[in-house]
């Protein structure tokens, strides 16, 4: 505890010359440090060791309670002992704090709750990655070959195995898109530095290539369209692209700004024009990170990372990225199992049915009623969903989230995006897709996210 509270205040300068790093990014690099050490060892479905989950519990209580001195002013009424009343203002914690720390708590326990379900399982198993493998030597698993191979029995996995996987699976889902929603929303909050738009060309059209801007200019658009002609082949290609429509829509904005007019951002087209471009590479941008949540964070959401001074934002944001890896993690290893079931029912389609994106279409999870309803009385246990948690019923949930991001969107929403359009573009993967915790080491910033 010591050591921890000697870095949170020399920002990490164990020199003492006070060139440390502010207080928020401090704080941010300790809760990333922290997830890379407890959940960096999480490679198969398993519970988390007891020691782990207590580190993990104690330390994170530690961080988060910083957020409960970050608070506002606000007025009150105080009745007097003559049975006067008054206005005074008295403190509380901050509204965003207030409404989403208790939420990523909730997400936590979730998720741990959900690694603890597989306590009891015995219809699958873990290889070492050193042992003699005949499906790694096919090149089954080249892509994640740190880990240890899945395996299941010869007539693969019993139908309450699956249904009871899947059930997990779409559980963690939700935890996923409200976690990405949170982060979301936090990164679109935080000021842009001057450092990066200082970086930034002079016009939409340097930033995004002619090519690019002709398409998002051009009278008659179509979103899942302009994705279909675009080279998205790998995943450096997808993040360049969502880097350009970034610096594109700040140029914009900017540009729409009265103070700029007459600086040399200024520019012939007109403001209308300039906003129907901007929604336009809103748009992209959207589908870019609802069909790809596991890229690796753009060069804005990075600078925004580094030159932030919001204490409360950096905890928001670091907590919800780490919640967010995990559940990318744990879905992952999921789907892992189920690709293994695959090849053993119909090894000749394993490859071809077998989801390679870990994370599915936001399915709705069955709330526990229907689960009970729909399985065998011999069926295990699932845990509790994230509506449960939240007090919410599926409905109202959905609602909430939407209102709240449009990452959390469902479905039906996806497929009524832009008069119904969206449908039409058929699934892009990246070639490989790797979660943050699996790559971070030591005392890595949190810079890099997947």
């Amino acid at each position: 505890m010591k050591e921890r509270f000697a870095k949170l205040l020399l920002g990490e300068d164990m020199s003492g010359g006070g060139k440390g790093v502010s207080s928020a990014l401090a704080l941010s690099n300790a809760l990333t440090n922290l997830a890379a050490a407890v959940f960096g060892e999480q490679k198969r479905l398993e519970p988390m060791a007891a020691e782990r989950k207590a580190r993990w519990r104690k330390e994170i209580d530690w961080l988060l309670s910083v957020t409960d001195y970050v608070v506002e002013m606000v007025p009150t009424q105080q009745k007097g002992k003559d049975g006067s009343t008054m206005e005074i203002m008295t403190t509380r914690q901050r509204t965003d704090l207030h409404m989403n720390i208790p939420a990523l708590r909730k997400l936590d326990t979730m998720l741990i709750d959900c690694l603890d379900n597989f306590k009891d399982q015995n219809e699958f198993y873990y290889v070492s990655k050193d042992a003699d493998d005949p499906d790694r030597s096919k090149g089954k698993n080249e892509d994640k070959w740190w880990l240890p191979t899945p395996k299941v029995p010869v007539d693969g996995l019993s139908d309450t195995a699956r249904r009871f996987l899947q059930y997990q699976k779409d559980c963690v889902n939700q935890v996923l898109k409200a976690a990405m929603a949170i982060n979301a929303q936090t990164l679109s909050e935080m000021e842009i530095p001057e450092s990066y738009i200082e970086s930034l060309p002079k016009n939409g059209r340097a930033s995004l290539g002619d090519l690019i801007y002709r398409n998002i200019t051009d009278e008659f658009f179509d979103p899942d369209q302009f994705l279909a002609t675009v080279d998205m082949s790998s995943e450096h290609k997808i993040l360049d692209l969502k880097n350009r429509i970034e610096a594109s829509i700040v140029i914009w904005k900017r540009k729409m700004n009265q103070k700029d007019t007459k600086s040399a951002w200024g520019s012939a087209v007109s403001i209308e024009k300039r906003e129907l471009f901007e929604e336009r590479a809103e748009t992209i941008l959207l589908l870019l990170k609802h069909r790809f949540p596991g890229l690796p964070q753009s060069s804005l959401d990075i600078s925004k990372i580094q030159f932030n001074r919001d204490v409360g934002q950096a905890v928001l944001e670091s907590y919800s990225r780490i919640l967010e890896s995990l559940a990318f993690t744990v879905l992952s290893r999921i789907e892992d199992v189920l690709h293994a079931d695959c090849q053993t029912v119909s090894p000749s389609q394993g490859r071809k049915s077998s989801v390679r994106n870990p994370v599915p279409k936001p399915d709705k999870c069955p709330t526990p009623r229907e689960e009970v309803d729909r399985s065998s009385s011999a069926e295990p246990p699932c845990s509790m969903t994230l509506s449960d948690f939240m007090g919410w019923n599926n409905e109202q949930g959905e609602s909430d989230m939407n209102k709240k991001d449009p990452l959390a969107v469902s479905d039906d929403s996806d497929k009524d995006t832009d008069s119904g359009k969206l449908g039409k573009l058929p699934p892009i993967v990246t070639d490989k897709k790797v979660s943050y915790l699996e790559n971070i080491g030591g005392m890595r910033s949190p810079t890099s996210r997947h």
